[in-house]
């Protein structure tokens, strides 16, 4: 089956396009693929003549699908009594003393069952996707032992399974040092790379994350994480740069990474790092709101070194409960100085290089997987602008559609 989308107003994201949009465009979608983009005047008779359908967007906005580059989605319970205590001025030693934290979470989903688990991290997900989210990571991390980290990548895949949406997941074991081994950081890390090669045997792992900071794990730590990775031929990713300047970033471009996330931290070498070595800089403007964050990441020095730089959502019950992709471009444009094109760029086109799928996914071009919004706009500016609302009209992923409502915010 043969569709022509039409009539609408392209923001193609396509490697090295202008900042512009393409009026009276249009799409063709070959099953899960686009077979051809571009002015609808430039159209080939021969596409117009098979078409089996043809569908008028009356104008409107049509992007790449979203793709949400780092979350932490699969977790039992919540946080909320630790965010009222940090606004009365607890501090996160204190609040982990009194029994909160990373550990808080942990001990909530070793608690819950796979379904309590699923069910949760399915109404978390079906919030971001009405918001035109087609691709979304999923790390791990509040395991911290190879059963429990197992079982929330197998709740990540299942929710791929149920949901029209791609997953790709992240193993976080090296997220925090798990309770049983308090006091032995090099004896958890030795653990962390044991279980590694069978939950990757087992088909659950995409790429290999760490935290690396000083509430995280060393840099030798990291590097002992990112070895036993590469020798699975995994790629990998970081937690950097956060609270403090460890240089994992530079040590993460010795491995390629894909990307290094956070980066409030981040000097002039680890821009130079990452940026010879093509890692993705994600920022994560939710998490530097949430925590009243005031030390900025280095947006221009990035922008100088053509770093490609990605936004992601970063949910979590801790430090970023957020589910809007789009209020992340508007905090992303007046926190952080990016422009509405660079944030959308974030959301699609370097947040799938992010994730390593930069050659299939993000931009709208012959030959990508047909994964696109439709939204109740005119210009990619209104998607950073808009706060609260929700413009996503249709979604259509791998050429099917998730949805269909009528026009105006809900």
């Amino acid at each position: 089956m043969t569709t022509i989308w039409h009539n609408a107003t392209l923001a193609t994201m396509a490697d090295n396009a202008p900042e512009r949009v393409v009026e009276r465009g249009a799409l063709v979608v070959d099953q899960d693929r686009l077979r051809w983009v571009g002015p609808i005047e430039q159209l080939p008779s021969a596409l117009r003549r098979t078409a089996a359908d043809e569908i008028d967007v009356a104008g409107a906005l049509v992007t790449p699908g979203l793709i949400d580059c780092h979350t932490h989605l699969v977790y039992g319970n919540h946080r909320a009594r630790e965010f009222e205590m940090r606004l009365q001025g607890w501090n996160y030693e204190e609040i982990a003393r009194a029994g909160g934290g990373i550990r808080a979470t942990v001990a909530a989903t070793r608690a819950s069952d796979d379904d309590r688990l699923y069910g949760q991290a399915s109404s978390r997900l079906q919030t971001m996707l009405s918001q035109g989210i087609t691709t979304i990571e999923i790390k791990s991390g509040y395991g911290l032992s190879r059963d429990h980290e197992a079982r929330m990548l197998r709740v990540a895949r299942r929710l791929a399974t149920t949901h029209p949406v791609g997953i790709r997941t992240s193993y976080l074991a090296a997220h925090a040092l798990a309770p049983e081994f308090e006091g032995r950081a090099d004896a958890y890390i030795d653990a962390v790379c044991a279980w590694l090669p069978g939950l990757h045997a087992e088909g659950l792992v995409d790429a290999v994350d760490a935290f690396c900071d000083n509430v995280g794990f060393s840099l030798e730590q990291t590097r002992r994480v990112f070895e036993a990775a590469q020798a699975l031929g995994l790629p990998v990713k970081l937690h950097a740069e956060q609270l403090s300047n460890q240089h994992g970033a530079a040590l993460a471009a010795q491995f390629g990474a894909l990307s290094c996330d956070h980066l409030e931290h981040l000097d002039e070498a680890g821009v130079q790092a990452i940026a010879a070595s093509g890692t993705v800089a994600v920022l994560l403007p939710g998490a530097y709101y949430f925590l009243r964050e005031t030390r900025l990441p280095p947006v221009r020095q990035l922008r100088a070194a053509r770093v490609p730089i990605a936004i992601a959502t970063d949910h979590n019950p801790g430090s970023s409960p957020v589910l809007s992709p789009l209020l992340m471009l508007n905090m992303a444009c007046v926190l952080f100085g990016l422009t509405p094109w660079e944030a959308l760029l974030g959301v699609t086109a370097n947040a799938a290089r992010a994730l390593g799928i930069g050659a299939t996914h993000g931009v709208l071009a012959a030959g990508k997987h047909a994964d696109f919004v439709v939204w109740d706009a005119g210009h990619p500016r209104e998607l950073a602008y808009c706060i609260g609302g929700n413009p996503c009209r249709r979604s259509v992923r791998s050429g099917v559609e998730r949805e269909r409502r009528t026009r105006g915010n809900p």
